[in-house]
């Protein structure tokens, strides 16, 4: 797969069109600039990756939007070196985009055949995070604490298991609610106890594992 000069044209555009929605930070606009989103998608839809859209990426799960994915990149508010955990690898796209940021990134997909699939492109790619299979939603404690923690799915409730593992300083962004639809909060480890800030409601896949919809706990 090629990077053209369209395609390049084409995220530029798209760039300046999640710079009309909102979005603000310059470093998550040029990492969205950046990175080749035509990559993370099947083939047939490879001429749509630039359009401001989720689309199904096999497996019930979905490449979120971009302005999604810069709204939550932008609350997460990454430095370079930042040590980032994401629950959802999914596609590959979003642990992307932490990477051009500088962070060291940690991503865990319960679904082995997008597991496979993104770590295949994000090498391909040359970027080096660390994708992990196995349920994310109890976090990944043997790699704790983390400055950044990213939920790509919808919760039913915070995961407690999310709050300890981050660090003191830290953030975790993540999309609470029912299966239609969720809130996002960004909750900042202050004093080693939980701020939680509210923003806007978005509609994501279902978070899945023992803190997930389909826990058994």
């Amino acid at each position: 797969m090629q990077d053209t000069f369209k395609h390049i044209g084409l995220r530029m555009a798209l760039v300046e069109q999640l710079r009309k929605k909102g979005i603000s930070d310059e470093r998550v606009l040029a990492a969205i600039g950046a990175v080749p989103r035509h990559f993370f998608l099947d083939s047939a839809f490879a001429e749509h990756a630039y359009q401001d859209k989720a689309f199904a990426i096999g497996e019930g799960q979905t490449i979120s939007q971009p302005y999604t994915v810069a709204f939550q990149t932008q609350l997460l508010q990454i430095q370079p070196g930042d040590k980032v955990l994401e629950i959802g690898t999914g596609s590959g796209y979003q642990a992307a985009i932490l990477c051009y940021l500088g962070a060291k990134v940690f991503s865990v997909e319960c679904k082995r055949k997008l597991f496979l699939q993104a770590k295949k492109v994000l090498s391909h790619l040359h970027m080096k995070p660390t994708i992990l299979f196995g349920d994310g939603s109890v976090g990944l404690p043997s790699q704790a604490p983390f400055q950044a923690i990213l939920v790509t799915a919808a919760a039913p409730a915070v995961p407690q298991a999310l709050i300890d593992q981050l660090d003191e300083g830290g953030r975790l962004v993540i999309p609470v609610g029912n299966l239609e639809q969720q809130q996002m909060l960004r909750i900042t480890k202050k004093n080693g106890q939980p701020i939680t800030e509210t923003f806007d409601m978005f509609a994501f896949v279902p978070l899945t594992g023992k803190f997930g919809w389909n826990s058994t706990k």
